[in-house]
């Protein structure tokens, strides 16, 4: 058999599976760097580590309601708190079904809420949301269009970011909806001593493994449907197979850019709590002035990309303030430092 035969028969339909692994772990990572950066403002803002924590859970038990609902088990019951949630089945099946339900549990919440942003960008965004055509259908030619995929819509989605209109009702909502993602995609509870377990990245992954190791079965007919459905876009010529797992991907591309952005607000606040006093609220209620100010001065002066300058101006601001208000306490408490000294030393001097 060719070689080239063997790579399309074998190996091609790997290539998009292990690319949306590959995101879906950095996706992991950027949960767990955010986790971290939750455990070390815990101390000030216990509240809004709780929130996040039942953003997670409530993300988490949507989802599992979700996976009753499509396998037709029903929902009896939904519970849901800041630290525990709970779905239970109308009609308990077993099974596959049992199984695909709970594959809702431990890996919904990765790709479920970004799907749900991803909804709202086909109203708000003009392009990137389709898919290349197909240009192979070898190993690597799969991974280029899958990358290629990607690109497309990842330079799509960060123009839309950054030209965000806040004076849109529409970007306003989206923009809430995308930080609650990027907060509560997975709960955040930082360890207590009344828990024995610790929820974290090795937590999640030992979930899943269990999970699909329990039905190893339904594992390989998921890798035996995924090779039928390739065969059937290379026997046609379609690029379904690589638009399927691009649109996996995509999904993880929000994730990860909401909890870069989510990174960002957090460092904005770690950076605020080393200011004493009520000043350091300036930072932020700076925000809503600034980019006002800045959008009736371009309103005044049109520019290209008149929205961009905007965000981005704000967001300079609102960092700068941050910082000049930081070295001046910092400066301040050194100056205050050497003045005791001093009167110390003249102290000892007079004595």
């Amino acid at each position: 058999m060719d070689d080239s035969l063997i790579d399309i028969l074998i190996f091609a339909p790997l290539a998009p599976i292990c690319g949306v692994l590959l995101f879906w772990f950095i996706q992991l990572l950027f949960i767990e760097s955010q986790k971290y950066l939750l455990s070390k403002i815990k101390h000030r803002h216990e509240a809004l580590c709780r929130f996040t924590n039942f953003l997670g859970i409530f993300f988490q038990t949507l989802c599992h309601a979700l996976g009753y609902t499509v396998t037709g088990s029903g929902i009896a019951e939904f519970y849901l708190s800041v630290d525990y949630g709970k779905v239970s089945p109308r009609k308990k099946k077993t099974g596959f079904f049992e199984w695909f339900s709970n594959g809702f549990l431990f890996l919904g919440p990765f790709f479920i809420p970004p799907l749900l942003l991803l909804l709202c960008l086909i109203f708000l965004m003009n392009n990137g949301l389709g898919f290349i055509p197909q240009h192979g259908y070898s190993f690597s030619q799969e991974l280029i269009d899958f990358g290629a995929n990607l690109y497309l819509f990842s330079n799509s989605f960060l123009g839309f970011l950054v030209s965000m209109d806040l004076f849109h009702p529409g970007h306003i909502g989206f923009l809430i909806l995308f930080l609650f993602l990027g907060l509560g995609i997975r709960p955040s509870y930082i360890r207590d001593e009344r828990r024995e377990e610790r929820i974290d990245m090795l937590y999640d992954l030992r979930n899943i493994k269990n999970h699909l190791l329990h039905r190893p079965l339904y594992v390989l007919l998921f890798f035996i449907a995924s090779y039928i459905f390739f065969y059937i876009s290379f026997f046609f010529k379609l690029n379904w197979y690589t638009a399927f797992f691009s649109l996996l991907g995509r999904l993880s591309i929000i994730a990860i850019i909401s909890l870069l952005v989510t990174h960002l607000l957090l460092i904005l606040i770690r950076i605020t709590d080393k200011i004493e006093g009520v000043i350091r609220l300036v930072p932020y209620i700076t925000m809503i002035p600034s980019y006002v100010s800045l959008r009736v001065l371009f309103l005044l002066l049109p520019i290209p990309y008149a929205t961009t300058f905007a965000l981005i101006g704000m967001c300079i601001i609102t960092g700068v303030a941050a910082i000049l208000i930081l070295r001046r306490q910092t400066n301040k408490f050194k100056t205050s430092s050497m003045m005791d000294s001093l009167y110390l030393e003249e102290g000892d001097a007079d004595g």
